[in-house]
């Protein structure tokens, strides 16, 4: 048997739901939190794995696994991972493998819900990132809100962590809605053209649904539909409220999951624009809108925090209209740009949410008027908080800077304007870390709970160190991911020629 036919997406699924059960089964007097990282330890292993047995320079689906779900419907199980999707395995689980570190001990009360949640979430989000059948890519991306919902609503950071996680639990769900209307368009535009009939001639099928025309009001029913089912979750002006806000009432470390992994924008590249690619490039000023509007929202926004969570749930906003607008261009430098940006989140962004959950268990708040002078106790946190916030402002030689680049020159090919826009938002990126983080971390210490933090342990240390090494890595060596995604980010742009 080849490599390739092991159900390697399979394993590293149950790997994740399977350690979540094996939590309530293990003696009490084993800590949940040694299992999670047991877990986290094989999600990596096999991650390489896949990764080793990937071709990269195949456009298609690989590692593909389909098995019956629903016949009658024609709903199937299946999973496969292209050059667009692959490289989020790795992110997820070494972000997943962060937060676990992170809350090695706060995870309390129940610490063994606490970890079984923590990782069927993890299970959810790989699945969304495997799934090549809409409907089961609707079941991965709905069961994600349930673990959430617990996670924010019982170890919230603030008073309003219950009200924090419903709101986003109920804009989620509602935004299902035409998330789901959308995939049974597709289908049953299929069965129509395919002259099956219904049932029978309906198909949820990915790559089935990329081979099937459809005529331009359908396609232009299917790309709204999906852009309002997925703006939420990007999160697009003015669906962002839950965000802040969760960054502000919920865990920390759960915020460095909704910041790290955009799922929204991983759902318009892989569904909406691919799916209805003349109604993406006729709205495309849509897209261009809501991207410029999040870029410069986001970013005069953070200007005006004085915590750092707040500030770093209005940058992740403002860098997410980055993305935006490198799908926008439908083109590979655009798509490739966004790719990596995404990938960037789960290094960046996470990484700088994570140490804002280190800092937070060590003085009890975020919050600038708590700190000052925390460098002079805490110099290896808060050097780590300035590597990463100067990557996520794009500086050279970071994994940051290579992405935002190509999608700055994709955009003032296609859209001068809005590419203006991206020139000036860099600025403001400056303008509100560096100010915020003089405040936090420079100066006299005029705390006592600053006076008397302790600096990164060694399990925190090491997953700051492997965060920044890949930052570092793939800013000295970006063609590691640019050429690896080329092939299939081509065929994406293809699609629109």
């Amino acid at each position: 048997m080849a490599m390739s036919d092991l159900p390697l997406l399979s394993v590293l699924l149950l790997t994740y739901l399977m350690g979540a059960g094996l939590i309530w089964l293990v003696p009490e007097r084993l800590p949940p939190r040694n299992l999670a990282l047991g877990v986290s330890g094989l999600g990596i292993l096999l991650c390489l794995l896949i990764m080793v047995g990937f071709d990269s320079g195949t456009a298609g689906f690989q590692w593909q696994e389909r098995r019956e779900w629903i016949p009658t419907l024609n709903i199937h199980y299946a999973l496969g991972v292209d050059g667009i999707s692959v490289l989020f395995l790795p992110a997820t689980v070494l972000l997943f493998l962060g937060v676990i570190l992170a809350s090695w001990n706060s995870a309390r009360p129940m610490p063994r819900l606490y970890f079984r949640l923590l990782l069927l979430q993890a299970g959810a989000t790989l699945g969304i990132f495997m799934a090549t059948d809409t409907l089961l890519f609707f079941l991965f991306w709905e069961l994600s809100l349930v673990p959430f919902y617990f996670l924010a609503s019982l170890w919230g950071a603030g008073p309003l962590r219950s009200y924090a996680a419903t709101k986003y639990t109920l804009v989620m769900l509602g935004s299902g809605i035409p998330l789901l209307f959308g995939f049974i368009v597709l289908a049953f535009n299929h069965a129509y053209l395919s002259g099956a009939g219904l049932p029978g001639g309906l198909s949820f099928d990915l790559q089935t649904l990329l081979r099937t025309p459809m005529p331009d009001d359908a396609e232009r029913l299917v790309f709204i539909l999906l852009l309002l089912g997925f703006a939420a979750k990007i999160p697009a002006y003015p669906l962002h409220t839950w965000l802040p806000l969760l960054a502000m009432e919920g865990p920390v470390a759960i915020a460095a999951v909704l910041t790290g992994l955009k799922l929204g924008a991983y759902g318009l590249i892989r569904f909406a624009a691919p799916l209805a690619p003349g109604a993406a490039q006729e709205l495309d000023w849509l897209l261009v809108g809501l991207g410029v509007i999040g870029l410069l929202y986001g970013a005069v926004a953070a200007l005006a925090q004085t915590n750092l969570r707040a500030m770093l749930a209005y940058a992740s906003l403002s860098h997410v209209g980055l993305v935006l607008l490198g799908i926008a261009t439908f083109g590979l430098q655009g798509i490739q740009g966004a790719v990596m940006m995404l990938l960037n989140f789960s290094l960046v962004a996470g990484g700088l949410f994570l140490l804002t959950a280190f800092l937070r268990q060590r003085v009890g708040s975020t919050d600038i008027t708590a700190l000052g002078g925390a460098a002079r106790t805490m110099p290896l946190l808060a050097g780590f908080t300035l590597f990463f916030g100067l990557a996520g402002m794009g500086m050279p030689l970071t994994s940051t800077f290579p992405a935002e680049f190509l999608i700055l020159a994709a955009s003032l090919q296609a859209h001068p304007g809005p590419g203006l826009a991206v020139l000036f938002a860099m600025i403001l990126a400056g303008a509100y870390f560096l100010d915020l983080y003089r405040r936090a971390f420079l100066g006299p210490v005029s705390r006592e709970a600053v006076a008397q933090a302790q600096d990164l342990r060694p399990r925190e240390l090491w997953i700051m160190l492997m965060f920044a090494a890949l930052v570092l890595m793939l800013g000295l060596f970006p063609s590691l991911v640019l050429e690896f995604i080329q092939p299939a980010c081509a065929a994406w742009a293809g699609r629109f020629q």
